[in-house]
This record gives structure tokens, sequence and C-alpha cells, in this order.
């Protein structure tokens, strides 16, 4: 098991500048594993690591069992003592066979009264049930049972020298940890902290420190690196016993049931050599490679030969340190092939026409599609937005999450999910939701339509289409459990496509049956319902809109999309129709003042984007008392607002600060950064969103940008976010 000794990073400067220069030369900090001592009963279960023990106890507040035993050879040991004490536990019994508790923890052992004992464990007793008591020989051979039904154990710390050996780095014994450390690494590798065998936080803060810096001046960054954060130095002593001698079978590998008697044989056949015990017992073989097993093996043959365990030698390390499913080496891991990927229903005919594909999560997303002539990707886009706000478009908008909800209870479901009700949304209508996490702050939004009584169609942004249907079905399963109401997922069952622009009606009425009414009155802004097509094909046509222009997003069975968006491309020819990507998208949503992933950051409450009015006062909703707290409602957060540079030729970009006009950058005078930027076709200049302190009150006002990664400084306007149609004339005509 992985130790607690992994070294704190050093101060943020440092550790940044080491993670610029990672690819020149790399730091490695990793741990150390805590391993057993060889003694008759020791696979019983319920004889576990110490550390194991502490992490139960304090990571998953579990304690492992009434009464602890703990047999250490080590001071690290005694820790998980004061682990088990503080939380309330009961310590049986300690077995430190160096003969003398440690200074620092003598006072700790007559203040608890607790029983000491000097010698070893020589046998546990128990089955398969667990432990039920341990057998200690003490130093003068005296035998005594202690009452226990869990057993604690320390051997030592071994460093992890497995990550220099793949490099065929040979490592170095040290005597005062007992343990086997990196010697010479290969080029362009430093081992730190408790990996080099620095055991204390201290050390380990020091040792990172100093490799951090070395490493930072040899790639030719100059300054100082400062001083290594300051913690306390741990005693670390340890009195190496491997092997506790008595009758029963000893483990040294667990993984391949080697005992210790089959080192010894091994010894007596000849197999002294230590690639020859590997091979004859098994011992360090398949994915364990020595990690907790080789040196106690090693020690215990060092003994059968007379030789010491540098002497005796060490086993090759083969990578990788961590097994890894052959899947993940198969073919090339870079480009395509780096991970997997998914493909929206009209991804082939999306790339016939010469899409150029964004990866948006897993899925390859359409993101402009280039025409003839068009010399780079903003000529695209602008043509794109100005083709649906003159007339019509379409975008594949697949990727949404989609979740069916039923249940005679689906509308109280939503409505303890949601900010604001579900439960009165007539039938036949969408209502655009917000959910926020426990702690208050906003975690997705989307649209749900009811499509009957007890029946609702949810939709997610892509990003958290996975992280939203875990959460529902947390919220289902445990925290309302009486409700009567399913989820299903159907986010790859249905092709959507949003249709916007002027024309957009005229387009749909190519496309849909005759008998459907789709004028202003038969299908209403925010309206849902399903529709028959021409040929018979029923589809979901919902009309809402991300663009700000009449619009309406149309569904249909995932294996009619590619025909689907044909035919959008042969009913809208007269019309001039065109097919948009995510980046024209983008800019539509930000020229109505839409919020997106950008804006939905993990860090924004409802009322920062603007939203707060649609918190509910008469139900409640997950996330509704924490919302209220102090520093969530506080005035002077950073809320959404518009932001246009001055400067019309100015280009905005993403990630640049906002500061008062006339003060010095620096986080004193800090009070926002751009989040979401576009160039506008319609306002024919670059514009954004940011997050700005009071931001609302302060319309008309002129900031400074500061873009230090760009070396770039003008001055910008805050704004109404809602940089076109403000009165919304245009989405509902």
């Amino acid at each position: 098991r992985v130790n607690d000794h992994v070294p704190v990073p050093g101060p943020y400067q440092v550790r940044q500048r080491v993670w610029r220069i990672v690819a020149k030369r790399s730091v490695v900090t990793a741990g150390a594993i805590e391993r057993p001592i060889v003694f008759p009963g020791n696979d019983r279960p319920g004889v576990m690591m110490a550390s194991a023990v502490r992490t139960y106890v304090h990571r998953f507040a579990a304690m492992p069992g009434r009464k602890v035993a703990l047999f250490t050879n080590n001071d690290d040991g005694w820790r998980t003592v004061e682990a088990i004490q503080q939380a309330g536990g009961d310590i049986s019994a300690v077995i430190d066979p160096r003969g003398k508790v440690p200074a620092e923890y003598q006072a700790l052992a007559e203040l608890s009264d607790l029983r000491v004992f000097s010698g070893g464990v020589s046998d546990v007793k128990g089955g398969v049930d667990g432990v039920r008591g341990v057998v200690v020989t003490d130093n003068n051979g005296r035998t005594q049972q202690i009452d226990a039904d869990c057993l604690a154990v320390s051997g030592g710390w071994n460093p992890n020298v497995g990550l220099s050996c793949f490099h065929r780095g040979r490592p170095v014994w040290r005597d005062d940890i007992a343990a086997f450390v990196p010697g010479d690494s290969p080029k362009g590798m430093t081992t730190a902290g408790a990996a080099n065998g620095e055991f204390s936080l201290g050390a380990c803060l020091r040792d990172g420190h100093a490799a951090g810096a070395a490493a930072a001046a040899e790639c030719g960054a100059s300054g100082n690196a400062g001083e290594a954060s300051e913690a306390g130095d741990e005693v670390y002593a340890i009195s190496p016993l491997w092997h506790v001698k008595a009758k029963g079978k000893a483990f040294v590998d667990f993984q391949h049931d080697v005992t210790a008697s089959d080192v010894t044989l091994a010894q007596r056949e000849g197999f002294e050599s230590v690639e020859h015990l590997k091979r004859y017992t098994t011992l360090g073989m398949a994915t364990d490679q020595g990690k907790t097993s080789n040196i106690t093996g090693l020690a215990i043959m060092a003994e059968a030969t007379g030789r010491t365990i540098p002497q005796t030698g060490t086993t090759i390390y083969r990578p990788p340190y961590a097994p890894v499913a052959i899947g993940a080496l198969a073919g090339h891991h870079r480009d395509e092939n780096f991970h997997a990927w998914r493909l929206t229903p009209s991804h082939h005919w999306a790339a016939a026409r010469g899409a150029v594909f964004v990866d948006t999560g897993l899925w390859k997303r359409a993101q402009w599609y280039p025409e003839p002539g068009e010399k780079d990707w903003l000529e695209s886009v602008t043509r794109e937005v100005l083709a649906v706000r003159h007339g019509v478009g379409f975008c594949d908008v697949s990727t949404l999450g989609k979740v069916d909800v039923r249940g005679a209870d689906a509308g109280t479901f939503l409505d303890r999910v949601y900010i604001n009700a579900f439960s009165s949304l007539a039938v036949g209508k969408a209502r655009y939701g917000l959910m926020l996490r426990e702690d208050g702050i906003v975690m997705d939004d989307g649209t749900t339509s009811r499509i009957a009584e007890d029946h609702y169609f949810l939709t997610t942004t892509t990003a958290k289409a996975g992280p939203v249907m875990a959460h529902l079905e947390f919220c289902r399963q445990v925290l309302w459990p009486e409700l009567d109401v399913q989820l299903s997922s159907a986010s790859d069952q249905w092709a959507q496509f949003s249709i916007a622009g002027p024309n957009t009606r005229k387009l749909l009425q190519e496309l849909v049956d005759p008998s459907e009414d789709m004028s202003n009155e038969g299908f209403p802004f925010m309206g849902a319902r399903e529709v028959k097509l021409r040929g018979g094909v029923t589809a979901r046509l919902f009309r809402i809109s991300f663009s700000g222009e009449i619009a309406f997003e149309i569904s249909v069975p995932a294996r009619y999309g590619a025909a689907m968006a044909q035919n959008l491309m042969i009913a809208g020819r007269d019309l001039g129709v065109t097919p948009y990507g995510t980046e024209a998208l983008g800019v539509m949503r930000i020229e109505k003042g839409h919020v997106a992933g950008p804006e939905l950051n993990g860090t924004t409450t409802a009322d920062d984007l603007g939203l707060g009015k649609m918190m509910s006062k008469k139900k409640d909703f997950i996330g509704r008392v924490m919302a209220g707290r102090e520093a969530l409602t506080a005035p002077d957060r950073q809320v959404v607002v518009g932001i246009k540079p001055l400067d019309q030729k100015r280009r905005l970009r993403s990630g640049a600060h906002v500061v008062p006009k006339g003060a010095i950058p620096g986080p004193e005078t800090d009070q926002g950064y751009v989040t979401s930027v576009c160039y506008s076709p319609m306002l024919e200049q670059w514009i954004g969103l940011g997050l700005v302190e009071r931001g609302r009150e302060r319309f008309g006002e002129i900031v400074r940008i500061h873009d230090p990664l760009r070396s770039e400084d003008y001055e910008a306007e805050i704004c109404n976010p809602v940089f076109y149609d403000p009165e919304g004339a245009r989405q509902r005509g």
C-alpha cells in the first residue's frame, strides 16, 4: 500500500517553474511502500499493514477492529497507535521487538497504560472469519496469547525505486532505513522525498524544494527559488526484523503464495542467485515486481547464505509499475489514437462536406464548414452566423445529454432537482432549468419538456451528460427512493438538430406533414410536441432557441440522423440553408448573453449568472440552503457582464483580467476576468462575457483589460451581456 509519506509540493513559484519545464526534465516525487514482517499466520483475514489501518481510520472513518494489536519494528508503526486512540479505538497490545519504547511514544504508552511486549508475533489465531487472537513470543522465549481481532503490522518502508530501476538504475542500500534507495538515475530524472528515503515531512519538503530548484536552474530559469516550506521532522528509527521463526506457514509473497520455507528450500536446492530465486519460487513476479515482497525475500536468502542484503543483490524491475490493460498499449498512443472518440449521427455527412472537427469530451463535433475561397476560420464562422441571422441554418446538437424521466412523481422529482418548478409545466411545453450542487454552486443547465403527464424529456450540456445522469440516479435511489420515478439515458437514441433563422418555419414546412400547425399560435415559443414528418417518421420538435433567432430543435431516432441532415439541405436549397458548427453556435450565444461552460465553471451561483430570480421560494431543492450562505450572496461577488473594447478593432481574448481604470494590475486590483469571447458579425467587433465584481451595477463603466500572458493592455466597457436583440422579439416572432 502506498504510504502517506508522499512529499508535499514546494512553494507555488517553484511548482509553477517545474511544471513549465517538465518536457525537458522530470522531478519524480513518488512515495514508499510499507513492507510486512514475515511470521506464521500472517495470511489471516484481519492482518493488515499499519498504514492501511491508519488510512481506514483517517480517510474513511472506519475502525478495522474492536481490539487492535500492533506489531512494529520501527517508530512509524507507533503512529497507528495514535490514530486508533484519537478515533476512540482500543489498542490491546503493542509488540515491538526492539525492547524499548521509542522516547517520542513513551509518554503515550504510560498515559494509556498500553501493554508493550518485547518480542515477535509467533502465531495468529483464527481462520477465514478473521483474527481471534495473537500469540507473542518475547525475547526470553516466553509465549503469551493476546486478545485481538485485528493485527496491524509495520516492517518499515521501501522507497519506490522502480521508476529509476526501469531505466537500469541500480539501487543502493541504506542501513539507517534498512532499505534500498535509487542509485545512479538516468539523465533528466531526479528522485525526491520518500522515494529517496526521506520519511519525515520536513525532510520531504526540503528534498523536493531542492530538486525543483535544481531542475529549474538547469533549464535556464533564473532568480531566487525561495525557501522550502517548513515542517517537523518525525523520528524514524528501525531495527530490522524480517522473519519470526516459528512453526507454521509464514508468507513472504501473498500474490504468489511464496513462504519463508520456499525461500530457504531454494537456497538448499542451489538457487541462491536472486534471479534464480525469483524464477524458482515466483517471488516478486507478475504485477508485484517486488514492490511488497522482494526485500523480505532477499533478507531471508541473505541469512540462509550468510551474506548481507546488498551482497545478495536485487532483481531487475520491469515496467509498468502499476498494472496496465493491454488495450491501453495497443497501437500508437497519440493523435487520433490517444483516446476513444464518439461520432454524431451526421458525422460522416459533415466530413464529406469538409467540416473541421473539434474534440468535445469524447465527441467529434463539426467546428465550422469552410467554403472554397475562404482564407481562415473566422471568415467561415462569420459567414455561417450571418446566414443564420438573415436566413436559416442548422447545427447538429446530438451530443447534448438526454434523459427520459417517467413516473407518477416525475414532476416532484424534477422540482427537487431544479431551482425552478416543473410539476406545474403544462404538457406540450418546455422550460429552461438550472440545477445546483449541494453546496449551492451551479451544476448544470438545460431545457426540460413535458411530453405527457408522467413523462418529461430532460437535456443537459454535452460536458455534464454523464455526471448529471449519475447525480439524478443518486437522488432517485438514495435521497428519495420512495418516489415513483424512473430514469433512462436517451443520449444515443436521438439525433437532434437545431434549426435557426428567420426562414426556419419555411424550412420545417418542407419537412413536417402538412397537417402540422407550424404557425406562431399553433406552435408558440417554448412549445414541445411530437410531429409527423413527410414519409411517416415521428419526430420530437421543441421550439427553443440558443441563437436568439426563431429556432426549433428537432429530434429523430439516431438511425435517421444522416438522412435528416441531407433532407435539411434538400428542403432548404431555395432558402440558402447553411450548416453551421460549434464556433458559430458560440458566437450567437455570446451575442445573446447565454451562459455556457466557461461561466458554469464550478464557482458561480444562479445569481452570479443573472438567474437568481429563477430560484423558487415555494419549494425546496438541492442546494437551496447552502446557496444562501453569506459568501455566496455577498454584494461584491463576480457576476456575468458583457465586455466590449473601446477600440472596435481590438481583439478581446478570454482569460484577460479586469482592472479598474487607472489602477496598477495586481492581486489587490483584480476584479474579474473575461470568460468567453467572439467576433460579432452583427456588432462588427470583438465582444465577450466576463465575471466582474458588482458587474451589474457598473454598466457603462470603462475598465482596463490586462492580459499579461499576451502582453496586451487596453480599455473596454462593461455592458449588458445581451448584445443582440435584448427584447427577445426575434426568437418569439
